[in-house]
């Protein structure tokens, strides 16, 4: 019997001789793949073996090339550095959505004779002019050249038939105090005062135009339940969902000429047809309760034009589905009233504690309550001072933290609360 070794050698010899001969049509046979030791860690280069070199394809002595085994990638993960932030934050506002619907809540652009392009403006009334369902519009204060023309109309004696104060336009206004600024000037004199408070503003101020006080943003005309209707819409929703709703709202009274349903039209609409828009049990609820206030004379675009800033948040939060935070959102972004300040927006809290130098990004880390970025209390004494422009003074906070504005007024993103 031959020896284990003699037969082991024998056999080797044999399969070479098989794969050589069959090497010369380019169709190998098949073979055990060699065995090669695992490396002692994953990913780690294999080493040569001495006696398996791969020899080029065609020559004389050459055998089928030995591919490289693939190595196992290494799969583990790093974890981010616990101080790693994105670089641009996202909007804080609680609901830019609403912002959004309600300054978007206008018709088209009056003509200049429907609203004078310079009215008197004063910074605790309402600088907007409101339409009216009937199709009028209110404003608090006529222009310079109408009111000196009706000063001098009601000094001269009137013939019977005089119908001087009359426009073909509908517009009528009340003067409830005296006014400093007019359309034209305010958000100049506005910027004037907040720089003159505090000289580093100006850098901020000139690097942002604010549209909502300029001359072209007070002409817009607003539509007031239109607004308030579409805040509720907004809560708890995207931008787009809302919008989409509002779309949806609308068309359940077509034709619509005025752009959005009249609040005795909404008040007439049983829930379920309200529904059928999209909206819920409860938002449906809210917008026909304010549609009956608005229907009964309780709100009213005169009481909305006329009331003191105190006075229009008492009479809105008593709403139901309006909260203090839409209230006041309306009140900056509907009435364009100069002098409000919301506590209760986190991107005003974050910009307003980046304006007096602390580490915003430390104080997130460290989290907190609704206060975290800076108390209540610093807040109101460090607006106070802007007054009575707080109004562009807050839009200027939240350019500082990057807030973007013009989402919130053109239809942002993102939630907020249902108002109870």
């Amino acid at each position: 019997m031959p020896r284990r070794s003699a037969r082991l050698g024998s056999q080797t010899t044999t399969g070479t001789a098989d794969i050589q001969a069959d090497s010369t049509n380019d169709t190998p046979a098949p073979s055990k793949p060699t065995k090669r030791k695992v490396p002692a860690k994953p990913g780690a280069p294999m080493k040569k073996s001495k006696t398996s070199k791969a020899t080029t394809t065609g020559t004389s002595n050459s055998t089928f090339a030995v591919p490289a085994p693939p190595t196992t990638p290494n799969n583990k993960r790093r974890k981010p550095a616990a101080a790693t932030t994105p670089a641009t934050p996202p909007p804080f506002t609680p609901t830019p959505s609403a912002v959004g619907l309600i300054a978007g809540s206008k018709r088209s652009k009056p003509s200049a004779a429907a609203v004078p392009e310079d009215r008197l403006a004063e910074p605790h009334h309402t600088n907007a002019p409101l339409s009216t369902p009937n199709g009028s519009v209110e404003v608090a204060f006529p222009s310079p050249s109408t009111a000196a023309a009706a000063a001098a109309a009601a000094a001269a004696p009137a013939p019977a038939d005089n119908d001087s104060q009359a426009s073909p336009s509908k517009l009528s206004w009340s003067q409830p105090g005296p006014a400093s600024s007019t359309t034209e000037t305010l958000l100049k004199d506005a910027c004037a005062h907040l720089i003159s408070v505090d000289p580093k503003l100006k850098t901020v101020i000139e690097k942002h135009h604010c549209k909502i006080f300029s001359p072209e943003g007070l002409a817009e005309e607003v539509d007031p339940f239109g607004a308030l209707a579409s805040g509720i819409m907004a809560q708890q929703v995207s931008g787009a969902a809302a919008s989409s709703i509002k779309r949806k709202f609308v068309s359940l009274f077509d034709p619509c000429p005025t752009g959005f349903p009249s609040p005795a039209q909404v008040a007439a609409t049983n829930i379920p047809r309200l529904r059928s828009a999209g909206l819920s049990q409860r938002k449906a609820e809210y917008i026909q309760g304010l549609a009956e206030k608005f229907t009964s004379g309780e709100l009213s675009t005169q009481m909305l034009v006329n009331a003191s800033d105190e006075e229009v948040l008492e009479k809105l939060v008593a709403v139901r589905g309006l909260g203090r935070w839409s209230v006041e959102m309306f009140a900056c972004f509907g009435l364009k009233r100069m002098d409000v300040f919301s506590t209760g927006d986190l991107g005003v809290q974050r910009g307003m504690a980046a304006y007096v130098g602390r580490d915003v990004a430390r104080l997130k880390a460290k989290g907190g309550g609704k206060w975290k970025y800076m108390s209540e209390k610093d807040m109101l004494e460090t607006a106070e001072k802007f007054a009575p422009y707080r109004s562009l003074f807050m839009w200027y906070m939240w350019r500082i933290e990057d807030v973007n504005v013009d989402a919130m007024q053109g239809g942002g993103v993102d939630q907020g609360p249902m108002e109870p």
